[in-house]
């Protein structure tokens, strides 16, 4: 049979997707919402075996907006082609080289940001210290070290609305095709002084390895919208979570969790990479649903990280909580790349300097978190002193 039709409002869903997705979990696990049209798996154990099926659930989407808008990168590949490419790429990002190279520049990074802060009583966290912290990471991970900052998080911004636009809006698209730009233009200015790329950079990585060139331009856009949005969103929601839930802050204080724990209940509790989109390849069936080929399936991460089957009261943020089943960052070939840069960047970075050089940070008003697909604050002002 065809999956169930439900409806839903497209801002409150942006605003708080939650309430949604725990009734289409309890009701209609697998439901076609024709305000997306797409067929939405909302249940952690149907996204994770789902997800492996490369062969029905495919990643390879032609007329999908990330390939459309940003070129087809490694994540529109499936099987060899998509583990060749993502080899090319691991020596940028690998643990030894996070630990060996990048650490010691987030943590130089880092530290600037927060001198800037030093002589200041309050800050948006979002603009002032997440976004630019996410972005050095990222300027030198990937090697456009020609980008502020500010460009880098525009043009990730840009790519993320892009890539979401499944209503199709004009200027959305508009604002992406002057970001993907912006990254080309970048890219050709390194390479005019190809002697200023870090060897371990994934510019410089690709070039080694022989990666074609509209590949290496649509994988550093991959990058960027990945490496820019959900780690800056990360940093700051996390904070957040922390300086709204005390009890939890004070089992950080008191040694009885880590920072990395934070990050990571944080990213099962608030999900920054909500979804991830599916082409189906040919006719299937699961759970008596019937899936037609070429229809589109979105898998809602930010559900399953709240499926009550699988988690004790998901709905609290517990630090202690074992995260092992959570799916942040994917569950199949597809499993996030730059997972362990994220990992080190905020669990051993970001937040325990932010709260080493400012102990008494507190909110100095509202906070708003908006998106479903990608998700984070939208801002974040708090007193430092």
């Amino acid at each position: 049979m065809l999956a169930p039709t439900v409806n839903i409002d497209l801002n409150a869903f942006a605003v708080n997707p939650y309430p949604a997705l725990a009734d289409m979990r309890k009701q209609s696990p697998i439901c076609y919402v024709p305000q997306l049209d797409a067929t939405l798996l909302t249940r952690r154990d149907d996204i994770f075996k789902c997800e492996k099926m490369i062969d029905v659930f495919s990643s390879d989407q032609p007329g999908g907006l990330m390939t459309v808008l940003m070129g087809r990168n490694m994540m529109r590949k499936d099987g060899d082609e998509h583990l060749i490419e993502r080899r090319q790429i691991q020596p940028a990002i690998s643990p030894r080289t996070v630990k060996e190279k990048w650490k010691q520049q987030f943590i130089k990074d880092t530290n600037s940001v927060l001198d800037s802060l030093d002589g200041r009583d309050s800050c948006d966290l979002v603009t002032d210290y997440a976004m630019p912290v996410s972005a050095h990471a990222l300027r030198h991970i990937t090697g456009l070290t020609n980008m502020t900052p500010a460009q880098l998080d525009s043009s990730s911004q840009g790519i993320i609305d892009g890539i979401a636009n499944y209503a199709g809006n004009t200027e959305i698209e508009s604002r992406c095709n002057e970001a993907t730009k912006l990254i080309d233009d970048s890219i050709d200015q390194m390479l005019a002084t190809e002697s200023n790329l870090a060897r371990e950079s994934m510019i410089k990585v690709l070039l080694n390895a022989g990666q074609p060139m509209d590949s290496i331009r649509a994988n550093i856009k991959l990058a960027i919208s990945g490496g820019q949005n959900e780690p800056r969103d990360a940093i700051a929601g996390t904070v957040w979570a922390l300086l709204t839930h005390a009890t939890e802050l004070n089992k950080i204080q008191a040694r009885k969790a880590s920072w990395l724990q934070a990050f990571e209940e944080y990213a099962r509790w608030m999900s920054p990479i909500g979804m991830s989109p599916r082409r189906i390849a040919k006719p299937f069936t699961w759970n008596d649903i019937d899936f037609e080929p070429e229809s589109r399936a979105f898998l809602m991460f930010g559900s399953a990280n709240r499926d009550e089957a699988i988690f004790n009261e998901p709905e609290r943020f517990n630090l202690t909580r074992s995260t092992s089943k959570a799916i942040s960052f994917g569950a199949g070939p597809h499993f996030c790349a730059g997972a362990v840069a994220s990992r080190v960047l905020i669990g051993e970075v970001a937040l325990p300097l932010l709260f080493a050089r400012f102990p008494d940070i507190a909110l100095d008003g509202k906070v708003n978190f908006y998106g479903w697909a990608f998700r984070g604050p939208v801002q974040m002002p708090v007193r430092l002193r």
